[in-house]
């Protein structure tokens, strides 16, 4: 295929209007994108055609996602991160302190687009796991979700997170400062993302990724790296959208009086009952009800 004819390509990078681009012949290339109604991301397909008397390719139109990681922005509009997810590992640690809430939010996305959730505690070479994290990792393990103990510094029990990528194309999110990119750096064969300490100041992760990339990996498959965040929430279209990306509270809803309940003050709620009982945790509850709130908020806001 000649430089003179359109072609399809995966965008690899992102930096503002300028996107890094593999094209289906195997080249690497980078391209801009035609007008301002359309916002390329990070594992899209594109159509490209090229420009004349310039490298560059002009991006022209999105192809159909199969889904796509999002948040709403500021003026209440859905955002999207990046696109074409098989899977989507969600790092913590116990430094910085982690937060909990925002796993959660990562792993209801993760459970409403249909990618494959799983969680690396990493920096496992810091010594003994907070006992709050202890707690965490059990109830996530209990629901189901991949739960790996790890260290990118050593290299520590990398093997589950390699098996769950294999042949995936997949997004390491989490706050930062918590080793994403040191993860990603052990994961690939390049391994050279940018890494900073957590600032002693704060105590939060800096920011160290600043644009999305994706990288190969030796088993065919690939890996988002994106910026750190202070928090996330999903882009829910619909409030009651909320409970679908918790699993458990999904699961126990089923079996509610009313197949319209909030479970929140609704009688016969077997997810309280199930949170009452021990069955469902107190706190995976809390998180339910917070993003349930905030996107009820968002809806009444801007409908």
């Amino acid at each position: 295929m000649t430089r003179t004819q359109p072609q399809n390509a995966l965008v690899i990078a992102t930096f503002g209007r300028r996107l890094g681009l593999q094209l289906d012949d195997g080249s690497a290339g980078t391209g801009r994108i035609k007008g301002k109604t359309i916002q390329p991301v990070c594992g899209d397909k594109v159509e490209v055609q090229p420009i004349p008397n310039e490298p560059e390719w002009l991006i022209t139109k999105i192809l159909p996602r199969a889904n796509q990681l999002t948040r709403p922005n500021q003026r209440g509009k859905v955002e999207v991160l990046a696109a074409n997810l098989d899977a989507i590992v969600v790092v913590a640690a116990d430094v910085p302190v982690p937060d909990w809430f925002i796993v959660d939010r990562y792993l209801c996305a993760a459970e409403l687009m249909g990618a494959e959730p799983a969680v690396a505690f990493n920096k496992a070479d810091l010594g003994p796991v907070a006992a709050s994290s202890e707690e965490a990792l059990a109830q996530y393990a209990a629901i189901g979700y991949l739960t790996v103990r790890c260290s990118a510094k050593q290299g520590l029990n990398l093997e589950p997170l390699q098996e769950l990528l294999n042949a995936r194309t997949a997004i390491i999110v989490g706050q930062s400062g918590v080793g994403k990119s040191s993860l990603i750096n052990r994961l690939t064969p390049d391994g050279a993302r940018p890494v900073a300490p957590v600032s002693d100041a704060s105590g939060e992760g800096r920011h160290t990724t600043v644009n999305s990339v994706l990288l190969r990996l030796p088993n065919g498959g690939a890996v988002i790296d994106s910026p750190g965040v202070r928090d996330y929430a999903p882009a829910i279209e619909k409030p009651a959208d909320a409970a679908q990306g918790f699993r458990e509270i999904r699961e126990a809803g089923l079996l509610c009086k009313f197949s319209n309940c909030r479970h929140l003050r609704e009688p016969a709620c077997k997810v309280k009952e199930q949170v009452a009982d021990g069955k469902i945790s107190a706190r995976r509850y809390e998180s339910y009800r917070r993003l349930l709130f905030s996107t009820e908020r968002l809806t009444d806001r801007f409908s």
